[in-house]
């Protein structure tokens, strides 16, 4: 049974545990403190505590050395450079040289393109993130990359409990940006663990962007939900200052990813919003 490590298993990452265990795999899922893995003691798998951007711990893990695949997908949990130096930089660099799997697989963002002008992106476009949290990706997926490793650049994450465009639709909150003209890309959940399973078992190696089939307009997405849920459209507002993530405007290309066999269940953020009751039922 060949035996993978989830670094990370939170909403993306326990929805691939589950899948690869499904898919026979024998998974170890690692949380960052042991409330987090406790919460996880019902699952049909081992999970544990530790900390990835700590080398000792993780050396002290002899368990999790010498893996088929790990799979790093930690998230900085909304902090600053610091935490991305530790979360992504460093626990790369110890999941390389401590743990040594045969592959490993770095969930990146696709906020590491700059581009603003909305034309299509792919893997070969230029990536020169503006903030120095996108710069600290880019060095983490040069670690991983120089290892023969896989870098899935994911696209904005929603799925049943974390949909933030539904989420501020249905409360209100929503404004659209400027002239609403800004291209959106998103991928579900659900869509992102399928894609790392196959990464993983095609041994696949180099950049791939994870994204749905279609970038959408904001003043698009926003003009379907009030047309498919009969409520108004959001007041036009200015570009949010403070935004977590640098003001991009591009459409990015999956078709690298679906050239190894991945089709999206939910093509589209209108297709999962249709399909997938579990978005409103878990904003209700």
């Amino acid at each position: 049974m060949p035996r993978v490590f989830i670094a990370g298993c939170g909403f993306v990452g326990l929805a691939t545990a589950r899948l690869f265990h499904e898919h026979g795999w024998e998974v170890i899922a690692g949380t960052h403190s042991a409330e987090s893995a406790e919460k996880l003691s019902g699952e049909s798998f081992a999970t544990l505590a530790v900390d990835i951007g700590d080398r000792a711990a993780l050396a002290a893990r002899g368990e999790l050395r010498g893996l088929d695949a790990v799979i790093q997908c930690a998230s900085s949990g909304r902090g600053g450079a610091e935490s991305y130096r530790r979360v992504y930089l460093a626990g790369a660099r110890n999941l390389v040289e401590v743990l040594a799997p045969r592959h490993l697989v770095f969930t990146s963002s696709t906020s590491v393109y700059a581009q603003n002008d909305g034309a299509w992106v792919t893997e070969e476009s230029e990536a020169t993130p503006e903030r120095e949290t996108g710069r600290i990706l880019r060095e983490a997926e040069e670690v991983v990359l120089a290892q023969g490793g896989a870098v899935a650049r994911v696209a904005g994450i929603y799925g049943p409990g974390r949909a933030v465009l539904l989420r501020n639709f249905l409360s209100g909150e929503a404004r659209i940006e400027s002239d609403g003209g800004r291209w959106i890309n998103q991928a579900h959940r659900d869509d992102i663990a399928a894609a790392l399973l196959r990464l993983v078992e095609r041994g696949s190696r180099g950049i791939f962007n994870l994204c749905d089939d279609e970038p959408a307009m904001q003043r698009d997405v926003y003009g379907w939900l009030a047309e498919f849920l009969q409520k108004p459209l959001p007041s036009a507002g200015s570009i949010d200052p403070h935004r977590k993530r640098a003001w991009t405007s591009k459409r990015v290309s999956n078709a690298k990813l679906r050239a190894l066999g991945w089709v999206p269940r939910y093509p589209s953020f209108r297709d999962a919003v249709s399909l997938d009751p579990r978005l409103l039922l878990s904003l209700a």
